[in-house]
């Protein structure tokens, strides 16, 4: 008998119907042979909700991170006991946990809490007995007792983390899509589904834009070997599944495919820094405050020394642009710059796949095929899986669509994909 973690997300749960459904598949794959443990989310709105009620009640002081944990929280223990409550209406025995309850013993970082380690002994002794548990997604407590969440997304890493833990077989993340695609369906309607990605290719996608996964559960079951599998709560289907590169080859492949999809980012702000010294140290002198305001810099770009001044340019969170330029402007004066300047209108689009470790010529198609489209490049990234650009991000659209067709990655069976808007690519 094998182990499967089944996590659904809060549209998968949004009222008694849907927890049905959820119900139903639970029984399915119990009466299909396997143990079952399911992973849940708040019902959908609800945590933004909370956190609004949250708000309202502090009145603009901010609310207590360890008490707003505590708020946010309830929403996912509701879900928890609906969904036991079905289950056993349904003729399904069943336990629920919270995640005190079931141990996930996380630090103290309240709203960002980190799981350090999982009693699951409780689960495997209900599992035992032939009951489905049902556990709170998104929670756990520290040490001295305190209600933890991890953050938006984090039922996922709450799943992949029981998977671990228990030994699963498999961990199946529904969702709104019936698996991972080569971009977003709502950009590039031809978008098709992958029947496999790789862990690499998954992290890729999900930190430059790609909202399928979570990244830190991505980075969890690549750690733990955990194979993932995205589908669909609303259409039956076999999904994606997420495991290492060269596992579970597709029949008659030789070879990892070309690239695996398109990402993009529209959360992107550009700086730029005219005519400073072109001295040793300067990057340091430039990005050291940037670094000690906690702003995290993503793509980096320093020209060639022209009489002995360069220019600089960084990409930051658009959330951070304005507390990043008045940073950079007081740097400066002190650097004796001639000009600061910044962009917030930009995208970054990025192509990602195991296969260009083997394949040449991909950044050259990647920028032939922009250019066609009277695409100006600004800045470039590279890594041994992934080429990033950064375009003006009226061309978001265009571009995406180009290098969709240019890499032939379009689904030529005519299906078109229905996204209701928990998660896209």
């Amino acid at each position: 008998m094998s182990l499967i973690v089944q996590k659904f997300g809060g549209s998968s749960v949004a009222n008694i119907e849907r927890i049905e459904n959820v119900a139903r598949k639970a029984m399915a794959s119990r009466q299909a042979g396997h143990d079952v443990v399911i992973v849940v989310s708040a019902m959908k709105g609800e945590t933004d909700r909370l956190t609004e009620l949250a708000h309202g009640a502090a009145q603009g002081h901010g609310p207590r991170p360890r008490e707003l944990d505590l708020l946010l929280s309830t929403g996912e223990t509701v879900t928890i006991a609906l969904v036991t409550m079905v289950l056993e209406r349904m003729g399904a025995p069943a336990r629920c946990y919270t995640g005190a309850q079931v141990q996930i013993l996380t630090d103290s970082a309240f709203s960002k809490a980190r799981i350090q380690d999982i009693d699951a002994e409780v689960i495997r002794e209900d599992l035992g007995a032939g009951r489905i548990v049902v556990v709170a997604g998104f929670q756990g407590v520290d040490e001295n007792g305190s209600i933890t969440t991890l953050g938006r997304g984090g039922s996922d890493t709450t799943a992949v983390a029981l998977a671990a833990a228990l030994g699963a077989d498999e961990c199946q993340i529904y969702t709104d899509v019936d698996g991972v695609y080569t971009t977003d369906p709502r950009v590039v309607p031809t978008a098709r589904r992958l029947d496999r990605i790789t862990f690499e290719e998954m992290l890729e996608l999900a930190s430059l834009g790609s909202k399928v996964l979570q990244i830190r559960a991505v980075e969890f079951a690549g750690k733990y070997q955990v194979p993932l599998r995205v589908l669909s709560s609303f259409e039956e289907g076999p999904g994606t599944l997420i495991t290492m590169e060269g596992d579970n080859m597709p029949q008659g492949s030789m070879e990892e495919p070309l690239i695996a999809g398109i990402a993009f980012n529209r959360d992107e702000a550009k700086l730029t820094m005219i005519g400073v010294p072109d001295t040793p140290g300067i990057a340091a002198q430039i990005l050291g405050p940037i670094a000690e305001a906690n702003i995290e810099v993503d793509m980096i770009v320093q020209n060639i020394s022209n009489d002995g001044l360069t220019d600089f340019t960084f990409t930051v969170n658009k959330s951070e642009y304005d507390r990043a330029l008045e940073i950079l402007r007081h740097q400066a004066e002190t650097l004796g710059a001639r000009e600061v300047f910044g962009d917030t209108g930009i995208v970054k689009l990025s192509l990602v796949g195991v296969g260009m470790r083997s394949h040449a010529g991909v950044a050259s198609l990647m920028f032939d095929s922009l250019a066609a489209e009277g695409i100006n490049i600004q800045m470039i990234s590279t890594s041994e899986i992934k080429i990033s650009v950064v375009v003006a991000e009226k061309y978001l659209e265009l571009g995406t669509r180009a290098l969709h067709r240019a890499f032939d990655l379009d689904d030529r069976s005519g299906k078109t994909v229905s996204v209701e808007g928990e998660t896209a690519n």
